[in-house]
């Protein structure tokens, strides 16, 4: 399966072992369904909400009967029956789920972001169960991986905004803090009319730097874990800090340069990945 717009997810890479690539299949094609749901298309916020209730109550269907394949919708029964089975296969916490949802509900009604701290609560449910559910599929969720599976998603998270900040804009979307607009003296209509301004180059280096000591924060993860796990998670790392890099190189206009990743960036990414391997 190719990522295209969840970026979070290592989905079925050829990295991963043959073991988990169905498991990692079946959580993706959740989460890519529930964030479709709350992003795309034409639907109203009201039946938005109503069918990610409709999840909502196909989770509560698994929690109350592991192992069970739920008895879903026509509709919902590609999504998760194959899930029900993943989730008891691997006894996989049914939290990480409830929490991802929760974030998709919460992109239909939350439009801004007032301070760092809500944002970061707002990653704890986007992004970081998925780290924690892949540690959970390798028997690896020790506090100490997980704390830093989470810094990792999170970094992965924010460095999507700030690539995305044009995108997001055109959904009435604004993730960069209030706080940090403010004190840069960046508005809302500087957003919308893309002014690369002096005020806007220093918010960006800011949250660039701040979402890199992130990222840098949880990389030992990935020297913790073994063979071509350890080396996947060193290959999505290494995909966060070329954003971040393409992002400072274009001097911060993700207005009219949106990063992506090339053929380049990719060979770039796994010299980096294989120089720390060997330096292990």
């Amino acid at each position: 399966m190719a990522v295209d717009h969840y970026e979070n997810f290592p989905v079925a890479s050829l990295l991963l072992p043959r073991r988990l690539r169905g498991a990692v299949r079946d959580i993706y094609r959740y989460a890519r369904a529930a964030d479709d749901i709350a992003d795309e298309g034409n639907a109203t916020d009201a039946e938005r909400l109503a069918r990610l209730a409709a999840f909502r109550a196909e989770l509560h269907r698994i929690g109350a009967e592991p192992g069970s394949v739920p008895a879903a919708a026509p509709e919902l029964a590609p999504i998760f029956a194959p899930l029900a089975g993943t989730i008891a296969r691997h006894q996989l916490p049914i939290t990480p789920f409830f929490d991802l949802l929760s974030a998709f509900e919460q992109d239909v009604t939350v439009k801004r972001y007032d301070d760092y701290a809500s944002l970061l609560d707002y990653c704890s449910r986007s992004a970081n169960p998925v780290g924690r559910l892949m540690l959970h599929l390798y028997g690896a969720a020790a506090p100490d991986n997980l704390a830093q599976a989470d810094a990792i998603c999170t970094g992965l998270q924010l460095a999507n905004f700030w690539q995305d900040v044009r995108v997001d804009w055109r959904k009435q979307r604004i993730y960069l803090p209030g706080e940090d607009l403010r004190r840069h003296g960046v508005s809302e209509e500087d957003l919308a009319a893309c002014r690369l301004t002096p005020a806007w180059r220093a918010l960006m280096a800011f949250q660039v730097e701040r979402t890199r000591a992130l990222l840098h924060s949880g990389a030992p993860l990935a020297h913790r874990l073994p063979g071509r796990v350890g080396l996947e998670l060193r290959m999505v790392v290494q995909g966060g800090l070329r954003i971040l890099e393409r992002i400072e190189r274009a001097g911060y206009d993700v207005f009219m340069n949106r990063p992506e990743l090339g053929a380049r960036d990719w060979a770039a990414m796994a010299w980096r990945t294989l120089r720390t391997f060997t330096h292990l």
